[in-house]
């Protein structure tokens, strides 16, 4: 495998590591914010969402790994993840298949997986370290694609819940970039995954700074629309009185800030700046 021949093999199982893990527990984030569906899914409708947040953090790494991997070596090393991926995600199922795991099936779906990664979101132009309108547009199509593999087209809930899993994943894959400890984790099996892979769910620190609420408003024509989210880990740490409370004080908060984000957006003088989209 490449990741035998490369200088960033600890980089590439470190990365893989935390990618399956972030697969693993947003699939469960998000069953747990559409509870009703979740009991609708089926196994290959989980693995279907499992892979759709593979897609876009190998999207992620690609665009990170080219602030901390030379460019001459930056495709055999995002080859050489796809290998440590393959051989990660072969490691997780065994304990539950066996030795009747198939390499080459595994092989070939993380092949589909970076290939599909690709036509999807190599098209959208932006800088990873910075904030912009085609960078929110990407996050926004990622959303979607989880809400429609989930069942619920449109549900602003599991999209936001979606993108703030992935963008989650930043500081992290940031901080392995860099060569510093990774996130402590700890083995513990995916309720998302149970049928096809066990996660290694991240705890501990991520990075220097962690969001652990976003606010933003949309503007769409004459309309806007305001919303938060939760980091997902922060969401689980809540109990449900915590959780009640803050709901009621944050939509409280969205309502203020979209009513001012309204008056000044369409204010003459802040006309073209409302277009940027963030409360």
């Amino acid at each position: 495998m490449a990741t035998n021949k490369m200088p960033y093999s600890e980089l590439q199982r470190s990365l893989a590591e935390l990618m399956l893990a972030v697969a693993g527990e947003s699939v469960t984030v998000l069953k747990k914010n559409a509870p009703e569906q979740a009991l609708k899914l089926k196994r290959q409708d989980e693995w279907k969402l499992y892979l759709e947040f593979l897609k876009v953090t190998f999207n992620l790494t690609d665009r990170l790994s080219a602030f901390h991997v030379p460019i001459k070596d930056q495709p055999e090393f995002m080859s050489g993840l796809e290998d440590a991926v393959t051989a990660q995600l072969r490691a997780v199922l065994e304990p539950a298949f066996g030795s009747g795991v198939d390499q080459n099936d595994i092989m070939m779906t993380i092949s589909g997986v970076v290939a599909e990664s690709r036509k999807l979101y190599e098209r959208y132009r932006f800088s990873i370290t910075e904030e912009s309108k085609t960078k929110k547009e990407m996050f926004d199509a990622f959303g979607g694609r989880v809400a429609d593999a989930l069942g619920v087209a449109d549900n602003p809930q599991i999209t936001s819940a979606a993108m703030l899993c992935a963008t989650a994943t930043v500081p992290a894959i940031t901080a392995i970039l860099k060569g510093e400890p990774p996130p402590a984790a700890a083995s513990q099996p995916a309720d998302s995954a149970a049928t096809t892979a066990s996660s290694t769910a991240p705890k501990g620190q991520t990075g220097n700074e962690i969001k652990l609420i976003s606010v933003m408003s949309d503007v769409s024509g004459e309309e806007i629309e305001t919303r938060w989210g939760l980091h997902p880990r922060f969401r689980q740490d809540l109990t449900a009185e915590e959780m009640q409370q803050l709901t009621k004080l944050m939509n409280r908060v969205a309502k203020v800030l979209g009513e001012r984000y309204a008056t000044v957006a369409f204010s003459e003088q802040w006309n073209s700046w409302h277009k940027a989209g963030h409360a």
